[in-house]
């Protein structure tokens, strides 16, 4: 089942330019493949759909070892990490895989005019996959 993953502008930045190679979440999706797709939505201002990856390997860890473990390829800070893992006391570290930026981002509600934008991410129908791939 294909993904839309939620993600903020900044951190869409950061992936696009390849310093982000792990998104990071508190919750994670249980229904997914390994290369599973994933479409990246970038979240408030921008709210468009700007590309995709695919799912490479899924860490479930304390957020202090998937910080040690992958600071050097997070594209965040360490402050906003550790604010972001506040009181928990297990993440997940999603590997970004065989990333593609889209040239014409898409609005969702081009697609579907009840679109709304989910807080960290949802499933996604094959219908609603294709009606993004034919407008990039």
């Amino acid at each position: 089942m294909t993904i839309l993953l939620s993600i903020k502008p900044k951190y869409v930045k950061e992936i696009l330019k390849g310093s982000k190679k792990y998104e990071f979440r508190k919750s994670i999706f249980k229904k997914y493949d390994k290369n599973e797709l994933v479409f990246i939505y970038s979240s408030y201002p921008v709210k468009r759909i700007v590309g995709t990856f695919s799912v490479g390997d899924i860490i479930e860890n304390c957020p202090k070892i998937l910080w040690n473990e992958f600071k050097n390829v997070s594209g965040i800070k360490e402050s906003e990490f550790f604010k972001y893992f506040k009181e928990k006391d297990k993440g997940y570290a999603i590997q970004i895989n065989k990333l593609n930026e889209f040239k014409n981002p898409v609005n969702p509600k081009d697609i579907n005019p009840d679109f709304r934008a989910p807080q960290s991410f949802c499933y996604i129908s094959q219908n609603f996959e294709e009606e993004i791939l034919f407008k990039i």
